[in-house]
């Protein structure tokens, strides 16, 4: 985690949760300081997303798809479990 007067982390306890349960540092930070660090922020921030079906649900193509679009390598060659595993993990 970053330390110190540098931290740009609005919820540094949440930052080690989410790392803790193997967020990427990147996932982690963004979700830690969505909403400013106040609850009633973060709920507001949650509230304006839509829900997403499950990559379970996805075909493989679509899969493949996403992992373009975000920028994942080495995918073309992933089955669906390893395509899904990669996506979650990014």
């Amino acid at each position: 985690m970053p330390r110190g007067k540098d931290s740009r982390l609005k919820d540094p306890e949440m930052y080690e949760e989410l790392r803790k349960d193997g967020a990427s540092k990147e996932k982690a930070a963004r979700i830690s300081n969505a909403g400013g660090g106040t609850k009633a922020g973060r709920a507001r921030t949650g509230a304006k997303g839509g829900e997403s079906g499950s990559y379970d649900d996805w075909t493989v193509p679509q899969l493949k798809a996403r992992a373009k679009e975000i920028g994942l390598a080495r995918y073309s060659k992933k089955n669906k479990k390893e395509l899904i595993d990669s996506l979650r993990n990014h």
